[in-house]
């Protein structure tokens, strides 16, 4: 991991002293990651390709604004996440998270070892986690991504979604909770099972 960053540090520094080709190497370490937290967020290949541009294209324009005081990935996904942010906004209501689902959740389907019953359980608890997540508010949402999904700290969201930590650990809160609401025909106990 440390290598890694050490990498990126150097590509950064080259970027700084003018090489542009450094570029390339940066988009090429977060493309994908950022590509697949930002399908999560607006629910559409096609917007969540458009976000990630939209987002490189602007790092590159204010790369002169990054100040390396926090990792540049935190950085480049607080621009992508601000621009999915304002587009889930624009299209909310037209927000489908069909091929996210599609995705989700197949290394467990793949090396499930349970019966086939379980197997479909599974497969429907997909569904419902991403028909329920859809249902969240956009802020909401994004926490739930940051932390469950991609396991970011919460001081990286707090930075990434520009809130403070007190912020990100209530939003946090509410939408777990109206995750388990939205969920609690899973989370309950068939009558007389008491264990």
């Amino acid at each position: 991991m440390l290598a890694v960053h050490e990498h990126e540090n150097q590509l950064i520094q080259l970027v700084r002293d003018g090489d542009l080709s450094a570029w390339g190497e940066l988009i090429q370490i977060h493309q994908d990651r950022l590509y697949n937290s930002i399908l999560r967020v607006v629910g559409h290949p096609d917007r969540a390709r458009d976000v990630v541009q939209d987002a490189f294209i602007q790092a590159i324009e204010k790369f002169s604004r990054f100040d390396g005081k926090s990792q540049f990935s935190t950085w480049l996904y607080r621009i992508a996440f601000n621009r999915a942010m304002t587009m889930y906004r624009r299209q909310k209501g037209e927000v489908s998270l069909d091929v996210a689902r599609e995705n989700v959740g197949d290394e467990t389907m793949a090396t499930s070892r349970d019966q086939p019953e379980d197997r479909v359980l599974n497969s429907e608890l997909v569904d419902e986690v991403h028909q329920a997540l859809e249902q969240l508010t956009a802020e909401h949402r994004a926490v739930m991504i940051l932390r469950e999904i991609e396991g970011c700290e919460y001081e990286q969201i707090a930075e990434i979604l520009d809130i403070s930590i007190g912020t990100v650990r209530s939003r946090l809160h509410r939408a777990r909770a109206e995750m388990r609401r939205l969920l609690r025909v899973y989370f309950e106990q068939p009558p007389g099972n008491d264990s």
